[in-house]
């Protein structure tokens, strides 16, 4: 896959949060009426896009009646020993960011705490977070 787009409210505010995650700014550009960038980190590509007078994006997460792209998802495998203490450092990153009062940063939304989940032969360590738009990320490692 080359990238997966994104639309945002804000793409200020969605950098800022995807660099917490790691990502990185690579290119930006229009698409003709808007701002728009390409980001690289945890082993893939998105592309955000900022749209004029948007629309609250459906509750992906919790809708259990929503048809659509349901969420990104990114192997921490080879980058944490463990999705909880990943996930407290972030908490830490974004609370610091929080404290010196950066205007793009905002709260960190947990949807789903780290659990184990089974699929296949396989144990996988789950957990998911919402970007500034809500839309659901999760992260998994592979146990075993």
């Amino acid at each position: 896959m080359h990238h997966a787009s994104i639309r945002t409210a804000d793409i200020h505010k969605a950098i800022a949060f995807y660099e917490q995650l790691g990502f990185t700014v690579r290119e930006r550009f229009t698409t003709g009426y808007t701002l728009a960038c390409w980001m690289t980190g945890l082993g893939g590509r998105i592309e955000l896009i900022q749209i004029p007078e948007p629309k609250p994006a459906p509750d992906a997460f919790a809708d259990e009646h929503y048809v659509g792209y349901y969420h990104l998802s990114f192997d921490l495998t080879e980058v944490t020993s463990d999705l909880s203490t990943w996930l407290e450092d972030l908490k830490a990153k974004n609370a610091i960011a929080l404290e010196t009062a950066e205007a793009q940063i905002e709260p960190l939304k947990i949807l789903l705490k780290p659990e184990q989940q089974q699929i296949g032969d396989r144990i996988y360590e789950v957990a998911f977070i919402a970007d500034t738009d809500s839309l659901p990320l999760e992260f998994i490692r592979i146990l075993r």
